[in-house]
């Protein structure tokens, strides 16, 4: 069964109002088929026409569920695809106001940026490779406009992959000599290690790694479940303090193998 452009519309503009007014809306898969990706992503497509007409610049684009473990989670075979907008990046160390971002939780990510545009329908890997200017260790803060994080594959897809903000480092690196797949990143709250991950983590062969930016498929959750401790300020460089979120945590990722340091602040907790 096929789903109605005006449905398509009337779901695009039901997770608009979550955005807008901060509250979280019922799963969307109630409204689609079972595992209609097809209607998800045009759920997606309407709203990303929305927004630019808006004024938001598009910039680029998000890959998750590339770890095997995430889509063994989701009941799905294959990474899910997101859209990234200027307004979303955040600068290293910058405070980021934890209303910004619905149900916000903490990834360490690899950032592919490209140096032109690839316009081609059909590539290979050669042709994404040629277009990589550089890499960068990057922090992605996602979030959910569906109450509660009760998602299935529809539901993320629909809400642009579950996108909130994302900060990068400062340090790019060329792809000549680097293995995405030995990649590493430590996550530390106040000195402590909350997590870990490598590029290889993500359980998809060397150049599935590389075109889904390497996702770690590691989390970072406070202790309240996932959720900030309090609806203040959190420091993209993880600085943890009195007025900031009691989750926030000192972040730091790096490429093991290669010694490259990025996203890090200074320990206040």
């Amino acid at each position: 069964m096929s789903v109605s452009a005006e449905t398509i519309q009337q779901l695009a503009a039901r997770l608009r109002m979550a955005a807008e007014t901060g509250v979280a809306t019922h799963p969307i898969r109630d409204e689609i088929p079972a595992g209609d990706l097809v209607s998800a992503y045009a759920i997606q497509q309407a709203n990303t026409e929305a927004w630019v007409k808006q004024g938001r610049r598009l910039i680029g684009r998000k890959i998750g569920l590339t770890s095997k473990s995430v889509q063994k989670q989701l009941g799905v075979d294959q990474p899910d695809f997101g859209m990234l907008f200027a307004d979303m990046a955040c600068a290293d160390g910058e405070e980021v106001a934890l209303s910004r971002v619905m149900q916000p939780k903490v990834e360490a990510e690899i950032a592919l940026v490209l140096g032109r545009d690839i316009t081609q329908a059909d590539i290979n890997m050669a042709d994404m490779i040629s277009a990589v200017d550089y890499a960068l260790p990057a922090i992605e803060i996602v979030g959910s406009r569906v109450e509660n994080w009760n998602i299935k594959i529809t539901d993320t897809i629909a809400d642009n992959a579950s996108s909130g903000l994302f900060v990068l480092g400062s340090e790019p690196r060329k792809l000549d000599g680097l293995d995405l797949r030995l990649c590493g990143m430590v996550m530390e709250r106040r000195g402590d290690q909350i997590s870990v991950g490598a590029g290889v983590a993500s359980g998809q062969s060397a150049d599935c790694g590389l075109v889904a930016g390497a996702d770690h498929g590691a989390q970072w959750r406070t202790a309240q479940g996932g959720r900030c401790a309090d609806d203040r300020r959190a420091r993209t460089d993880g600085s943890s303090g009195a007025g900031r979120c009691g989750g926030s945590a000192h972040l730091r990722s790096w490429f093991r193998a290669y010694g490259i340091r990025s996203v890090k602040g200074s320990n206040h907790g």
